[in-house]
């Protein structure tokens, strides 16, 4: 047996005819020569034959007609099959092989007689097997049962077990296609009851029909097809002493057209999830009329909206956890950050109701960064989160010696409100220790009072940002565009100007358009905000608009439960950490690269400029005055580090003026750099590693009986359907001016002054 040579015919590209006594004969296509024997291995001989057609293996299946009995059609799907088919063609020296693609699914068929005989029929034979040995293998045989009305046919006790099967004249559904065998007939064997129910929604779905149970239950299962008139019956009854489910009737041709099947019958929401879970596990965006479409393209099935939402949902929680359940599992995960990242703070709380409250987070890397590397600056923003429990995200981030965003310390609240930003506060003033620290942040929110109340000395920057919204909402200008541009634009030159008759000048300029600008502008602390009169030290940021990474990072996890969601940030914060200090470590330069650019850059200004010693001292006392063109500076490169120009003060690297005066004196700029932007300050801020958190031995489910922490998720959670948006005749629109008198509400062809 072992020399056995077979030739096999290999074809494809035809199609199958079903002859008048019910054989199958196969016509068309191409057909190529292949020689195997007992040593060849179906994955070669498989490869050898996509080779020949240039076909994918994934997508294509071998078959033969059962020597003997043409009606039946064999797949050929392992090693096993293989050499069986070879011993059932001992007496032959070749045999044909019929080669079929997805691509040309309409030339499949079937191994059961479940498909309808108007769509995807070839024989209505059903055979039955007898206990007859067959090359070793024993076949049970089956007893008559009364539910079923049409006799199942034998075959030869000689031949090995066998089903009829149907020709495939229609395409079907590309994915349905897989599981056209998922129910192959009788002894047919399953783990358990449930097994056998997935494998027969799955083979209903692929061959196009619906049924309906007559009996039902962990011991056996009968099912009919559930077009009236149809023949179709199957039945399947557990084995005696073991949990195996086995078939043991199959019964009827299908002659129904199953139309029934396209409302999506048997496609419950948990079978929908378990389809979807992949392309949801790749991509978090994955939307419900997505599913729908591409349910109806693979399945031929028709869901609704609700359903393929539920499935998402179904998925998602399989793939991500309970939101409840990670809410209970805070208590356990603070301890874990703790336990894992030794020095972080992790703490949370809850309301009377044992709702969840709020998260605070700051890992000991962070806090250790800031200390050591970045500037006493920190920027608090807040992120809304678009998760089923909505909430919003606090933060509080630095600018690292690269100008590049560093975070510091995070929050998750129910709700942003002055009571969770004070709060917020309060954590992070025990997490970090650098004194004199200087916020930039929203003059709203309760702000204003509860970084003084918190921090004491430390210095309020009023974000330009946040300031420019408040100050175009609070006046309601009923201003052209143009005018409100301006406006705005007076308002920026005010902040940014380094002179109080440049802060003057541009004051005015609002008061010449509105006196009620002029009077918002004084009566909003200029002394928080303008560069001329704030006496904190930002370093040229005037903005809070360093929270936008976390907005990016909580853009891509939004829908993850609230542990899973912190973890996010947590990886995103070291792999952070990681890619910047292995960057660091390349650089040769003193300074960072952004620091080198700027030095390099007033460093060639400064080579027009003409310094002398300031005449009022003595010479040699570090006081210069440095001309250009049109203008003097006065420098103090001693204790100071002053210039009037007021550049150097606010960047904390040496102006244009500066270093013509340090260079005068035969010194490097490097020494006049404030240490933050170095090299060295900037490693040391990302000298520290986040440890991961593991999540293995987490608790799934929360006993409240073992004393543990029960925490409810917070009770304000996303109203169903698509936000309401404003309408269009609410937004600020622009008004119909008169270009003759200058007045709103008529043009110059209605105009009464003329």
């Amino acid at each position: 047996m072992g020399d056995k040579k077979l030739i096999t015919i290999c074809q494809s590209g035809g199609e199958f005819v079903t002859n008048k006594d019910g054989s199958l004969s196969y016509n068309g296509g191409d057909a190529h020569a292949i020689d195997i024997d007992n040593e060849t291995r179906f994955d070669d001989f498989m490869l050898e034959v996509a080779g020949m057609w240039n076909y994918s293996p994934e997508t294509m299946t071998m078959k033969y007609i059962l020597p003997g009995h043409g009606k039946t059609l064999i797949t050929i799907s392992n090693d096993k099959d293989l050499k069986r088919m070879i011993n059932f063609h001992q007496s032959s020296t070749t045999a044909d092989i019929f080669v079929i693609t997805r691509d040309v699914i309409h030339h499949d068929v079937s191994n059961m007689p479940a498909s309808r005989s108007s769509r995807t029929t070839i024989s209505e034979a059903v055979v039955a097997i007898d206990d007859t040995p067959v090359d070793g293998i024993i076949i049970n045989s089956v007893e008559p049962d009364p539910v079923f009305d049409v006799p199942l046919e034998s075959i030869s006790p000689n031949q090995p077990p066998a089903i009829a099967v149907t020709a495939a004249s229609a395409a079907k559904h590309h994915r349905a296609v897989e599981w056209e065998n998922t129910i192959t007939g009788v002894d047919q064997r399953f783990t358990n009851v449930h097994e056998f129910r997935e494998a027969l929604r799955k083979y209903s779905i692929a061959h196009g029909f619906a049924y309906k149970f007559i009996k039902n239950d962990s011991h056996r299962v009968t099912v009919k097809c559930k077009s009236e008139g149809c023949p179709w019956r199957l039945h399947a009854s557990r084995l005696s002493t073991t949990q195996l489910f086995c078939i043991k009737k199959v019964s009827g041709v299908h002659s129904c057209d199953g139309s029934i099947l396209t409302s999506g019958y048997q496609a419950t929401t948990n079978w929908v999830a378990e389809i979807v879970k992949e392309k949801l596990r790749e991509s978090s965006s994955y939307k419900p009329k997505d599913i729908v479409t591409d349910i109806k393209r693979d399945f031929g099935i028709e869901l609704n909206y609700s359903q393929a939402w539920r499935a998402k949902e179904i998925a998602r929680e399989q793939l991500q956890g309970s939101y409840k359940e990670a809410y209970n599992q805070l208590p356990y995960f603070c301890e874990k950050i703790k336990e894992t990242n030794p020095g972080s703070h992790a703490t949370y709380s809850t309301k009377e109701d044992s709702s969840f409250h709020r998260l605070f987070v700051s890992f000991h890397a962070s806090l250790q960064g800031f200390e050591q590397g970045c500037r006493p600056l920190l920027f608090l923003d807040s992120t809304s989160l678009n998760s089923k429990y909505q909430g919003t995200l606090l933060s509080a981030t630095a600018a690292d010696g690269d100008d590049g965003v560093f975070p510091v310390a995070f929050a998750i609240v129910d709700a942003e409100t002055d009571d969770n930003w004070r709060w917020f506060l309060v954590e992070l003033s025990s997490a970090v220790s650098t004194s004199q620290i200087t916020f930039v942040a929203d003059m709203q929110k309760g702000l204003s009072e509860s970084i003084p109340e918190v921090f004491g000395d430390a210095k309020h920057s009023y974000c330009l940002r946040y300031l420019t919204e408040s100050f175009k909402r609070d006046l309601k200008m009923q201003f052209s565009n143009e005018v409100k541009r301006l406006l705005v634009a007076d308002l920026h030159s005010a902040a940014y100007g380094t002179r109080y008759e440049e802060f003057q000048r541009s004051h005015e300029s609002i008061k010449g358009i509105s006196p009620e600008a002029y009077n918002w502008v004084h009566h909003n602390k200029p002394e928080h905000w303008a560069n001329v009169f704030f006496e904190g030290a930002r370093y040229n940021h005037m903005t809070a608009n360093f929270g936008e990474m976390f907005y990016q990072w909580v853009s891509e996890a939004h829908e993850l439960p609230i542990t899973q969601l912190v973890d996010v940030i947590r990886r995103k914060m070291m792999e952070l950490i990681y890619t910047r200090r292995v960057d660091s470590n390349q650089w040769e330069t003193t300074l960072t690269p952004s620091a080198e650019q700027k030095i390099r850059k007033e460093t060639a200004k400064a080579q027009s400029f003409r310094v002398d010693y300031d005449v009022i001292f003595p010479p040699n006392n570090n006081k210069f005055e440095v001309r250009g063109d049109s203008y003097t500076e006065k420098v103090d490169i001693g204790q100071k580090w002053d210039c009037s120009c007021k550049g150097w003060n606010l960047s904390g690297l040496p102006c244009s003026h500066a270093i013509a005066c340090i260079l005068y004196i035969g010194k490097h700029p490097y020494a006049y750099c404030s240490r933050y932007f170095t090299t060295e300050s900037y490693r040391l801020t990302y000298s520290q590693s986040i440890n991961p958190v593991p999540n293995e031995d987490m608790p799934t489910k929360i006993d409240s009986s073992e004393g543990a922490v029960l925490i409810t998720p917070p009770p304000a959670r996303r109203t169903p359907g698509r936000p309401k948006t404003q309408r269009a005749q609410d937004l600020d629109k622009r008004k119909l001016q008169c270009s003759n008198c200058k007045g709103f509400g008529h043009n110059k062809s209605t105009c009464k002054s003329i």
